[in-house]
């Protein structure tokens, strides 16, 4: 008779997700782990391989709720522009009350991963490409619609976006003592009312 497992996956991957958003990869021990996810190390070791097998989950976990929170965006707002940029704001704007660190989690782990964790690295940077790409899609899809003008290059519109939302985080982070909610959505909205979008 199969013996199941004692644990729920999803929960697990969860609680991992935020350990490690708010550690970092290199600051998460597996002491740290143990008590945050209740499993001891061998249990960890059976269920995913390694420290970095729960890593890359954790990773696609988070990228998962990135790719529900455009969708739910792209919903709420009706159009393919008009729900990128709502999902901006709520991902800069509101990730700084609610998110570990206001920080997107797959930037940390560019930033904090080294030659030492290739694979991770590789992982990590092939998710935010991933995501640029959506965007890339959406922004094609918004020129069909006539919301966007016809001469703009979707994919450099991508790419600039994906730079502006990483780099408005991490201001925003630097500046939480002295940058207004107002102010940081101010900054959001001109990405999409100046150029290169208009």
């Amino acid at each position: 008779m199969a013996t199941k497992a004692k644990f729920d996956r999803d929960l697990v991957v969860q609680k991992a997700t935020d350990l490690y958003w708010q550690k970092g990869f290199n600051g998460t021990s597996m002491r740290n782990l143990q008590d945050v996810i209740d499993m001891r190390p061998g249990s960890i070791y059976a269920a995913f391989g390694s420290k970095e097998g729960l890593y890359k989950e954790a990773l696609v976990h988070y990228a998962g709720l990135s790719a529900t929170a455009l969708n739910n965006s792209l919903k709420e707002a009706g159009s393919p522009l008009t729900g990128l940029a709502l999902f901006t704001r709520k991902v800069v704007v509101d990730t700084q009350q609610g998110a570990p660190n206001g920080m997107c989690m797959l930037q940390k782990s560019v930033a904090e991963l080294t030659d030492e964790q290739p694979e991770l690295l590789a992982f990590a940077q092939q998710l935010l490409q991933q995501a640029e790409a959506r965007f890339t899609e959406l922004l094609k899809q918004s020129q069909l619609e006539g919301e966007l003008s016809e001469d703009k290059d979707p994919k450099q519109l991508a790419r600039y976006l994906q730079v502006q939302i990483l780099g408005l985080r991490n201001y925003a982070r630097v500046n939480r003592q002295t940058l207004s909610q107002q102010e940081l959505t101010q900054l959001v909205d001109a990405i999409f009312t100046q150029p290169p979008f208009k």
